[in-house]
């Protein structure tokens, strides 16, 4: 074990005995300080890869939520991810839900989030993202405010604002922490809000592509309906998936807090959706798997169920930011186990597995 991983397993532990929201600031502020693990950019034939037309170092990306007003880009551009997905921001800066409203549940691998899209609001991100490292693949996640009368209209509002500067921009109708905000997955709602936002990608001097979140408590019904809606309006890609408002199988003291489980529980469902979408899809859409991940087994089950590249995040409370590195390292060597001359080969290879 290097010194690194000795002061880092120290740090985690010290971290783990702070509040959760506290603990994550102080993450953000070792990322802008250079301190977190910093390996650069990890690539390989085998792990370089495209993306909805974004070529990617590694298929191994970080999930929105981690930064969410975009303030440590720089370490995070170092960190070892493929790519790295900041937000979400809404148009007027809001404080989100009360605290706490972030909850660790150990014993689970597992948290438990009720944030309510607190952030700095789209003036103050966009800033930062015009002086954003220009050799990273950055993206951000859109949402809507609380208060909005318009929702749908929000979004492209964001996307405008901000579009010039990024690689890639993520629709969220998914977060369980906005009331009523997962009501605009139903099918017509659904369909009025992305075409809303494609005329605004439209009429971007660079056409960016535009993704969808999607929740992984969704019937197969509404699964069809969004992979159609998707189709027709010509989203670019499908991340699946969101947090769950599922508590099935939890030990954690904390299990019955209000909010979004995300997490090791969640891996399970969230590549099942995956794979039923990645069917319903007939490999038309890419799709990019988020759920769960703690490892590099993880990440390449969700490559072989469907996914195109994967996101994690709340593995890097219990595993630290070097996960990251390791996650990607160990997949080039499981794609190299199993013959794949790139990971696009893997795409949907056992997507029956989960079916």
């Amino acid at each position: 074990m290097t010194n690194g991983n000795i002061l880092e397993k120290l740090g985690m532990k010290a971290l783990r005995s702070i509040d959760p929201e506290t603990s994550h600031g102080l993450a953000i502020r070792a990322l802008q300080m250079g301190v977190a693990n910093a390996p650069g950019q990890i690539s390989s034939a085998r792990l370089r890869t495209e993306v909805a037309g974004i070529s990617l170092p590694n298929p191994v990306g970080l999930a929105a939520g981690f930064d969410k007003n975009a303030t440590a880009l720089s370490g995070l551009a170092k960190s070892g991810f493929g790519f790295v997905e900041v937000g979400a921001a809404t148009p007027r800066p809001q404080p989100g839900n009360p605290k706490p409203r972030l909850f660790r549940l150990s014993e689970d691998k597992a948290a438990i989030n009720r944030f309510g899209f607190n952030n700095d609001g789209m003036e103050a991100i966009g800033a930062r993202l015009a002086n954003r490292p220009k050799d990273a693949v950055i993206g951000l996640n859109l949402g809507a405010n609380k208060d909005s009368e318009n929702r749908a209209e929000d979004f492209a509002r964001v996307l405008a604002h901000c579009g010039a500067h990024l690689d890639f921009a993520t629709v969220n109708v998914s977060s369980p922490n906005t009331e009523k905000l997962r009501d605009l997955q139903g099918k017509a709602a659904l369909s009025a809000l992305l075409s809303g936002v494609m005329d605004t990608r439209d009429a971007l001097d660079r056409k960016i592509p535009v993704f969808l979140k999607i929740a992984p408590d969704l019937s197969d019904v509404e699964l069809g309906e969004i992979a159609e809606v998707a189709q027709e309006t010509g989203v670019d890609a499908i991340i699946a998936t969101n947090t769950t408002l599922s508590r099935d199988g939890l030990s954690s003291p904390h299990k019955a807090e209000a909010g979004g489980l995300s997490g090791a529980p969640l891996f399970e469902k969230s590549t099942q959706v995956l794979a039923r979408l990645s069917e319903l899809t007939e490999g038309a859409l890419p799709l990019i798997g988020v759920g769960g991940i703690g490892s590099a087994d993880q990440a390449y089950a969700k490559i072989c169920a469907g996914a195109s590249a994967v996101q994690l995040y709340t593995a890097l409370v219990y595993g630290g930011f070097s996960l990251a590195e390791t996650i990607v390292r160990e997949l080039d060597a499981l794609l190299q186990r199993d013959g794949f001359a790139n990971v696009a080969d893997a795409v949907g290879s056992k997507r029956k597995d989960w079916l």
